[in-house]
Order: C-alpha cells, then sequence, then structure tokens
C-alpha cells in the first residue's frame, strides 16, 4: 500500500469579509455549474449582500443554475403550511417540585462530549442532583436521590406524533433547553410539490426551579442540524431549503421540465429563501424572517440551502429573536470547541437524465465562527476539502491548526468497476478568511471508507474498513508534513473510539469475517503506546448483536475511576470493566416491556449515567437504578 504526503500552499488568495460587514462590494457571485467538483483543497469565504435586491437577483442565478427537472438534487418534498407553535400553556404536573437541594453535588458523570468545556444536547443530562429525561414526549425530573419523579412537563402540546420523536435537551442550572422538530400534516387531495423542509424546529425553554414550565418557545423554518453550549450561551443551526413550489408534470423532456422549474425561480421573492420565525414569552408572540443584513454567502454556491446559526443567553427568562446569522451554504456537520463553531457539509451537486454525480464531485465545505464572547458567534474562516465526513469526530481544532479526515472516491464499485476510495487527513489553518492546507496525508486504506476517527493532541487514529479493519496511528506533530507512524491489521472494525488513561483506546464497532462480513457487536482495548505499533490487548464480541454506541457517542458511557463501560446492546445495556489490558463482562442491565395501545413492546435502553454510586439506565419506560460492580437492580422508576 502506497501513501502519499502532500502539502498544499494557500493559493488563488479570496478576500473574505466579516459576516454582517457592509461596507465592501461584494465579488460577483459564481452559480456552481453541473459536475464540477473540484477535487483541490481551496479558499471558499464568505461575503455579505448588499442589499435585499442584491440578494434576491444573486439567489435566484445560483438556483437556476443549480435546478433540475426533478428539482433540486433529483428530489421531491411534500409538506402542508406550518402549525402552531408550542405555547405556553403546555401541560405541566409534579406542583410539589421544589428546587434542587443546596449544596455540593454527588458525583456524576456528563454526556459523552467531544471537547472539553461544550456540552451537546442529549436525551438525559444530570447535575449531580437531578436527573432531566425527553422521553415519550415528556420531559421528567427525577431525584437520584429519593429515587421519585419530581416534576414532569408535556412537551408534545397534544400532538401525538411527537410522543414517538427523540426530543434533545441542553441543561444550565435550572434552565433545560429543548429541541425538536415541530412535524407537519401531510395534506389532503392534490399534494403540493414544494423543495422545502419537512418540519420546522422547535426549541422550548424550561424552568426547573421548581415544577417544570414553559419560559418560552421558539419556531422556525428549517430542520435542527445540532446545537453546542459554550458557557451559558446555546447556539443552535439550522437548516432550511427555499420554499419553492415546483410543478409535478411527467410530460415533456429533462430540458422542458427544467425550464419550469426555473420560471418558479424567476417568479420567487426573496422571502422564499429566508427563514420565517416565531417566539413567545408567556403570552407574548412575536414574528420575523432572517433579514438580508444577517446573510452571507461563499463565492460559489447552489442556492439551495440556507443554514442559520441561533444564539440564545439560557440565564434569562426569554428565548427572543436568537440574533440570527445565515449562510447560503449546506451543513450536516456540527463541531464545537470552547472558542470555535464549524459548520461543514457536502457541496450540492445536481443530477439530469445524462449526468450522475460521481465520488470525484464530492467536496466539503467548512465555515468557521468565533464563539469565544457570549452572543451572535463572528465569521472567521471558510475553505472546502475532496471528499466527505463520517462525523463531527472526523474534524479536531488543536494548536492553531483545523485537522480533517476524508473519504474521496467510489466505496461501492460494482461489475467490472474496482473501488477507487481512499481516505486522507488534511490540516488547515487560516490565513485572513480562508481554511488552507498546509500538509495532506493520503492513501489511507485504498478500496475502503472512515468508519472512526479520534484526535488525541498531536496524534490521530483512523479506521477504515471492507474486510479488515486497519487502524492507522498518524503523528500530526508537524502541520506540514503528517505521516502514518503505525499500522494495525484485525477483522471487523470499530464505529467510535474513546480514549483511556495510559495511552490505551477503546473501539466500539462490529466483529467480522475474512470477507468482512459482520459478526456482531465487539468492543477492542487497543494499546498505542508506541506510536509505530499499535496493537490489540482483549476484545469482547457478543454475536449477531449491534449497538447504538457504534453511531451516536452519546450512547457509550465510560468511567475512568472504575474502568466502567456502559454500553447498549440489542434492547439492554451491557456493563464491561475495562482494566489495564482486559475487557471483563459483569452483566446486563434491562427494563420492562411496555404496553402501548394493548401491544407489549421491549423496552430500548439507550442511555447511562451515573450519579454518586449507582448506574442510571434510561428508556421509554422508566429508568433503573443499579449497582455497576454487580448488575444488581436497586430501583425502579416507571414512566409509562
Amino acid at each position: 500500500m502506497t501513501r502519499g504526503i502532500k502539502a498544499t500552499a494557500a493559493g488563488g488568495t479570496l478576500v473574505a469579509v466579516a459576516l454582517l460587514a457592509g461596507s465592501m462590494s461584494a465579488p460577483p457571485v459564481v452559480p456552481l455549474p453541473i459536475g464540477t467538483g473540484d477535487p483541490q483543497t481551496v479558499p471558499v469565504g464568505l461575503v455579505s449582500f448588499d442589499s435585499c435586491a442584491d440578494a434576491l437577483a444573486e439567489l435566484r442565478a445560483a438556483a437556476t443554475a443549480s435546478v433540475g427537472p426533478y428539482g433540486f438534487g433529483g428530489g421531491w418534498r411534500t409538506l402542508s403550511d406550518r402549525g402552531g407553535a408550542l405555547g405556553a400553556g403546555a401541560v405541566a404536573k409534579g406542583a410539589e417540585a421544589a428546587a434542587a437541594p443546596l449544596g455540593a453535588a454527588p458525583e456524576h458523570s456528563t454526556t459523552n462530549n467531544h471537547e472539553v468545556g461544550v456540552d451537546e444536547p442529549d436525551l438525559v443530562k444530570t447535575d449531580g442532583r437531578r436527573i432531566v429525561t425527553t422521553t415519550g414526549g415528556v420531559l421528567r425530573v427525577v431525584d437520584p436521590a429519593s429515587r421519585r419523579i419530581t416534576g414532569e412537563l408535556d412537551l408534545g402540546d397534544g400532538d401525538e406524533r411527537l410522543r414517538f420523536t427523540d426530543q434533545r435537551l441542553l441543561l444550565l442550572g435550572d434552565r433545560a433547553l429543548v429541541l425538536t422538530e415541530a412535524t407537519r400534516e401531510t395534506p389532503t387531495g392534490v399534494a403540493r410539490r414544494i423543495w422545502g423542509p419537512i418540519g420546522d424546529t422547535r426549541l422550548v425553554l424550561v424552568d426547573l426551579s421548581g415544577a417544570p414550565r414553559v419560559l418560552g418557545t421558539y419556531r422556525v423554518q428549517g430542520r435542527t442540524v445540532d446545537a453546542r453550549l459554550t458557557g451559558a450561551t446555546a447556539r443552535v443551526v439550522v437548516n432550511s431549503a427555499p420554499r419553492l413550489e415546483f410543478p409535478f408534470d411527467r410530460s415533456g423532456t429533462d430540458r422542458e421540465r427544467t425550464a419550469r422549474n426555473r420560471a418558479v425561480i424567476a417568479r420567487a421573492g426573496i422571502e422564499a429563501w429566508l427563514p420565517e420565525y416565531e417566539w413567545t414569552a408567556g403570552a407574548e408572540r412575536h414574528t420575523g424572517r432572517i433579514g438580508c443584513d444577517r446573510l452571507s454567502r461563499p463565492a460559489r454556491m447552489t442556492g439551495t440551502s440556507t443554514l442559520t446559526v441561533l444564539s440564545f443567553d439560557l440565564t434569562t427568562d426569554r428565548l427572543g429573536d436568537g440574533d440570527p446569522v445565515g449562510v447560503v451554504a449546506d451543513a450536516s456537520t456540527v463541531y464545537g470547541t470552547a472558542t470555535s463553531l464549524y459548520l461543514a457539509g457536502a457541496r450540492p451537486v445536481v443530477a439530469t437524465a445524462r449526468w450522475r454525480p460521481s465520488a470525484t464531485d464530492e467536496v466539503t465545505e467548512i465555515h468557521q465562527f468565533d464563539t469565544a464572547v457570549p452572543g451572535r458567534p463572528r465569521f472567521v474562516a471558510s475553505g472546502s476539502v475532496p471528499g466527505w465526513l463520517i462525523n463531527q469526530y472526523a474534524l479536531s481544532e488543536w494548536d492553531g491548526h483545523l485537522r480533517v479526515a476524508t473519504t474521496t472516491g467510489d466505496v461501492w464499485g460494482g461489475g467490472t468497476q474496482e473501488r477507487t476510495s481512499e481516505s486522507a487527513v488534511r490540516v488547515l489553518r487560516r490565513e485572513g478568511g480562508s481554511l488552507v492546507s498546509t500538509g495532506t496525508v493520503d492513501g489511507l486504506g485504498r478500496g475502503e471508507r472512515i468508519y472512526s476517527v479520534r484526535y488525541l493532541g498531536p496524534s490521530a487514529y483512523v479506521v477504515t474498513f471492507r474486510q479488515t479493519d486497519p487502524l492507522y496511528s498518524l503523528d500530526l506533530t508537524d502541520p506540514t508534513a503528517p505521516r502514518v507512524t503505525g499500522e494495525l491489521k484485525i477483522t471487523g472494525y470499530s464505529g467510535y473510539l474513546h480514549p483511556l488513561p495510559e495511552g490505551r483506546l477503546l473501539g466500539v464497532g462490529q466483529e467480522a469475517d475474512t470477507r468482512g462480513r459482520t459478526q456482531g457487536v465487539q468492543v477492542s482495548l487497543f494499546d498505542v503506546r508506541d506510536p509505530g505499533r499499535p496493537y490489540r490487548l482483549d476484545q469482547w464480541h457478543l454475536p449477531g448483536a449491534s449497538s447504538e454506541a457504534q453511531y451516536d457517542a452519546h450512547a457509550f458511557l465510560y468511567r475512568p475511576d472504575s474502568g466502567l463501560v456502559a454500553l447498549p446492546v440489542r434492547t439492554g445495556v451491557r456493563l464491561l470493566r475495562v482494566g489495564d489490558d482486559t475487557i471483563r463482562e459483569i452483566g446486563e442491565v434491562t427494563h420492562p416491556t411496555t404496553d402501548r395501545e394493548s401491544r407489549r413492546m421491549s423496552s430500548l435502553v439507550r442511555r447511562s449515567l451515573v450519579v454518586g454510586d449507582v448506574l442510571w439506565t434510561v428508556s421509554d419506560s422508566g429508568l433503573r437504578a443499579t449497582d455497576p460492580a454487580t448488575a444488581r437492580s436497586v430501583g425502579w422508576i416507571a414512566t409509562t
């Protein structure tokens, strides 16, 4: 296997202005031509629009160049008019609930976040004094000391569908911010074919000082990408598609259908691209729309998506308008540090009957914002890299640089066509308003794709897989010359990597046979103290099973003081004890089945946390308190 190391210098300088700076005239927008993905790492930059008229003209031009006979990306989405926002009259129970007890909180676990100093939303949170869950459309507050529910708040506001939707939350003191998608009714009769969001993002600010009660709400057109909490400021990223109603007509040629769609774009007003929002505080209700003065764009854009970054101070009693910042771009990945917020996503390409996007057209654009101070984030730089990201763990900010791991090429093959995929890690630095490459190590896992990445200071560990699992160790100390230092080939793969003390690494994924067919969940303990010789110390394997932790790090719990690992497997949680060089199973925690509409359903245990010396596991049916040393149940709180 050959690997290349290449350093990419900044070229073709693109001057970017700070977001919302209005004095500099923006260079002409370059609509992204069909099928012209740039395989090179290039600066991107953001510029603000001069006016709403200027924004409309440029957005129409970009969208016209992007649209095809079947809309943007060849797809349709069906939706109806917006429903009402959740009001302050949501049903609250538990009037006897008191404020969290004073004094030092018991030792407790936290959400398994990517970076220190940044909290990520999840299905359950604890501050040691209370456990807050959002299951079945209900927010519940549990006192872990008395092991009882002290408050409940119905988040569905009468919408039963929300009981089957994940609702995540952030917790700060006596405030909880709940994030959910507001669903839409499917229209009756002839469906309207609209390119736009299927649902709205809905946020609910809850006061937990007594019985849980709604302080305020926020609703905006578009889907939630993700959120991060730094200090007292929660920043929520929303992706909104333009609200364009394309005709649903199968007659004619691709050229004729494309012409009809372009006519729709030519008639659209600026409001098609500017998301509407509504916020409430008590009896107050306010509406608005993201302003053109809050919108910026990269030099090359498709006009098919708007990213909005909302900022909320969780110490107040209302959400307000979110102080929005908008970027006419796309993103599916949010990565945050204590001082930066990165939005990353694939640059959209358009398919036609004569042309389909290929793997070489895949380009990931990255936008960096400064979040060191509370309030609205400030745009600082953008860039792009070839390929696509597996998740936020493919990104890492360290020592003034951003490291990015991507996969490029065809990962499927088929027929006589061979897989051409390979992966790379690039190191970027900020130059003015651009993120430019300083060095690259590529050629990782030819014919494979990345399954997991973990950066630990100047080192990186990358897992690729097709038939075997190469675990690559990389030295990124010199940003101009990153290099592979070691490689371990074993069967199976790790979908999540977690650092352990004393130079060890824990991998959660799937065992596989020599032909690459998966054989069930496995946990691997690696010794990575010698960067040139990583090896596996021990393995735990359960045939035929899988774990949510393979693709969602929030489902993984590790306690360094005891070596406890809690891992959702099938419907329960497996407890493991990880020693210096061994993995030992303690036992399994399960929850009773539920009777939902006269149907017995197994309770999927999805999260684990520790308060004091008790392990708590969470499912839709309730919370179980368990002795983590023996897996013996010591309490049960039913929620259904």
